[in-house]
């Protein structure tokens, strides 16, 4: 007899399917050639920022002081460790000055997630009702999967060039009518993931202002949730000073998240929330002890070593390499592909390109798409067994744009590109490939 399946609930039923970014991220790990394909598509940080020397060091630091880094592989406190939680209060100010005080940060918690920034935006959706979800559109596809899958409903919000549009929020939430009641946060990231815009400061004093006035309305707290993963890696000098949100910030809504792993390492899974004392900040780290008591804390006081001693020169490297990066790579896009172009945004903070071509479609099944990935089933573009042609990945725009929002006809002709993970040289051939698969894609 053949047995069933267990019963799933509405979130594992919607996960039986895998998301497109699982397909992505499984076909990365188990096709991809090394030295032969070539990845402008899943968000891995160049591994030449990583600083291996300096986790060795501190691991070692911190184990030959016990009496300062205590219980450092223990188990952890729901919260975080005290010694990651007190660098990251040091750092913030430090790094940011009068831009966010002492003042902003009193009655504030600091949060470490199990694993990583991801883990704290899964427990914010884990702690609070489901209802409606608001977010910049293109969004950030991969939290706003899961949103979905758990339940919410996604209310995209076109942005621009200097973020979300506040007009356009203002006239959403305008136009629900009754249904405002239903909105639970409000999400965005604060240099877009995957359009690299970043969200100017005018643009974050009326977020906070629309949030605020909405929560009043509503006799509820709407928290404001501000996505800051790449926020210390802009490297465009010519790019004002991002301001905290938590300076606006009246009725304890505003929930900043970060993550050490675009500056430190990704493996080291730091994340963390600033958020104020309140219910929701105790529900979340209830949340975070019911699942494994934060991330592991030989690795928060590694980080916390490093925060502590050497993140400025740090965050100065790592930026400068993407800088020169961003340069060249936005270069060879104007040069190679600049002619097929109706827009271009990034490059000037986090590692991505977002590109909207005038009239060719990159979707999955696209002329493009099939091109870049050998799959037109003609050996003279996809290659031999013996007469290997490179691949690009790529992130098409299809699912950076919220299937029911405005964006969607447009979407059709986007897609991400990360200028993280590959050296320049392979970057500069696969745009010129990216060149070919446009020819390709018109019939030339």
């Amino acid at each position: 007899m053949k047995l069933n399946e267990p019963p799933f609930s509405e979130y594992g039923a919607a996960s039986r399917e895998p998301s497109p970014v699982r397909r992505m991220m499984v076909a990365f790990a188990a096709d991809f050639r090394d030295g032969i394909d070539i990845n402008l598509g899943v968000g891995y940080v160049n591994e030449n920022t990583i600083p291996r020397e300096l986790v060795v060091d501190a691991m070692r630091a911190v184990l030959a002081r016990p009496d300062q880094y205590d219980k450092a592989l223990n188990y952890g406190a729901p919260q975080g460790c005290r010694e990651l939680i007190d660098a990251i209060r040091r750092h913030r100010l430090a790094s940011e000055g009068a831009r966010l005080t002492a003042a902003a940060l009193e009655g504030r918690q600091i949060v470490i997630g199990i694993s990583g920034a991801t883990s704290l935006l899964e427990a914010i959706a884990g702690v609070l009702a489901g209802g409606i979800v608001v977010t910049a559109d293109p969004m950030y596809y991969i939290y706003c999967n899961f949103l979905e899958r758990a339940g919410f409903e996604i209310l995209p919000v076109p942005e621009d060039h200097d973020g979300i549009r506040t007009d356009l929020l203002a006239e959403k939430l305008s136009a629900l009518g009754g249904r405002r009641r239903e909105v639970r946060f409000i999400y965005v990231v604060t240099v877009s993931n995957p359009t690299g815009t970043i969200l100017a400061n005018g643009r974050r004093t009326e977020l906070v202002r629309i949030a605020t006035d909405l929560s009043r309305e509503l006799g509820t707290r709407v928290p404001l949730v501000l996505d800051r993963a790449y926020e210390e890696l802009i490297h465009d000098p010519a790019c004002p000073t991002p301001r905290s949100g938590l300076l606006d910030d009246e009725e304890a809504i505003v929930h900043e998240i970060s993550t050490v792993s675009k500056t430190l390492a990704p493996g080291l899974r730091i994340g963390y929330m600033i958020g104020p004392e309140g219910m929701l900040t105790r529900t979340i780290v209830q949340r975070i002890s019911d699942i494994g008591f934060s991330a592991p804390p030989i690795n928060q006081v590694i980080a916390a070593y490093i925060l502590d001693h050497h993140i400025g020169e740090q965050i100065e490297a790592v930026n400068a390499g993407y800088r020169r990066k961003a340069r060249a790579v936005r270069g060879w896009i104007d040069e190679l592909l600049g002619d097929e172009l109706e827009d271009c945004t990034g490059g000037r903070a986090g590692f991505y390109f977002y590109l909207t071509f005038r009239d060719v479609q990159t979707g999955e099944g696209s002329r493009l798409f099939r091109y870049l990935s050998r799959t037109t089933g003609q050996a003279e573009v996809d290659g031999r067994a013996d007469a290997l042609k490179p691949r690009v990945s790529y992130i098409p725009g299809q699912y950076c744009v919220h299937p029911r929002g405005d964006l969607v006809e447009v979407g059709r002709r986007q897609m991400r590109l990360s200028y993280a993970f590959e050296d320049l040289e392979r970057i500069e051939e696969a745009i010129r490939l990216v060149r070919e698969a446009v020819a390709y894609a018109k019939g030339a």
